[in-house]
């Protein structure tokens, strides 16, 4: 069964009215991602279904189209910031994990859509904590690696691109959270590496996910709201650049906690939800 679309006249027509707000929403979550080097649209999820009213599936389609966006344009900058060349020589490790994560994205997608509407707020509620839990470990850790032998780490790594994708599908997000510190942990690359490597698995990973969701009668909700995607997809944009700029200004020790802790109110609030 199928989550209803939270879409009447009314509400969109409140939206269309709110698109300043959309703006600032969008640059905010990007401004938080930014500052940490993620995209931020785990912070975007709840604020879709809080703040402007979207049911839970409608809220991951919105997403996952606005995490597609910013993606897109980060690629290259990231590409830039690293050189194709050094990342030629890891193509192994993203057929690894895109061998794993396109699966897991056409499953996660999937299940969403045959979920109940209350099932999926629980679960997205859940990966809420799964994120938090990633946010915390990444920054306040060492991830070393596992040196495991190449006959080991390939099935692993299918294993692992296969739950990434599931994640990233059902909750609406690129999955670098959890792609950048995988890579490390399993092929041992540097984390700068490792964070342009992620973007080349989340991309094409996010579009198997898309193109899932796009044969559910729910995808009608994207052009429903082409403009409110639009706006805040932009304000996501200018966010992560200022977010960027802004690296350094709040330490870390006080700014991921706090992240992480805004994923567990809203987990909470998501949980709770009818």
């Amino acid at each position: 069964m199928t989550a209803p679309l939270a879409s009447g006249p009314s509400r969109s027509m409140r939206r269309a009215q709110r698109m300043p707000l959309v703006f600032a929403a969008g640059a905010a979550i990007g401004v938080l991602g930014g500052m940490i080097g993620l995209g931020g649209a785990e912070f975007r999820l709840p604020l879709l279904i809080g703040l402007f009213g979207f049911a839970a599936l409608s809220a991951v389609i919105l997403n996952k189209a606005m995490s597609l966006v910013v993606v897109a344009v980060a690629l290259p900058a990231r590409l830039a910031a690293v050189p194709a060349s050094d990342l030629a020589a890891h193509w192994p490790v993203a057929v690894n994990l895109l061998a794993g994560s396109l699966l897991g994205a056409w499953a996660g997608a999937s299940w969403a859509v045959r979920m109940r509407s209350s099932t999926l707020y629980k679960v997205l509620a859940a990966l809420m904590v799964l994120m938090a839990a990633a946010l915390l470990v990444t920054h306040f850790s060492t991830v070393g690696t596992l040196g495991l032998p190449w006959w080991a780490q390939v099935p692993t790594g299918v294993g692992a691109g296969f739950g990434i994708g599931v994640v990233a599908a059902i909750m609406g997000v690129a999955g670098g959270e959890l792609l950048i510190p995988t890579i490390v942990l399993l092929f041992g690359l540097d984390i700068k590496s490792a964070g342009s490597l992620s973007l080349l698995v989340s991309l094409p990973t996010m579009l198997v996910a898309f193109a899932r969701y796009s044969r559910d009668g729910s995808f009608t909700v994207l052009g429903a709201n082409r403009r409110f995607v639009t706006v805040m997809a932009a304000g996501s944009i200018a966010g992560a650049l200022l977010g960027g700029l802004l690296v350094g200004v709040f330490p870390d020790v006080v700014l991921v906690p706090a992240l992480a802790l805004i994923l567990l109110v809203s987990s909470v609030k998501l949980a709770r939800h009818d």
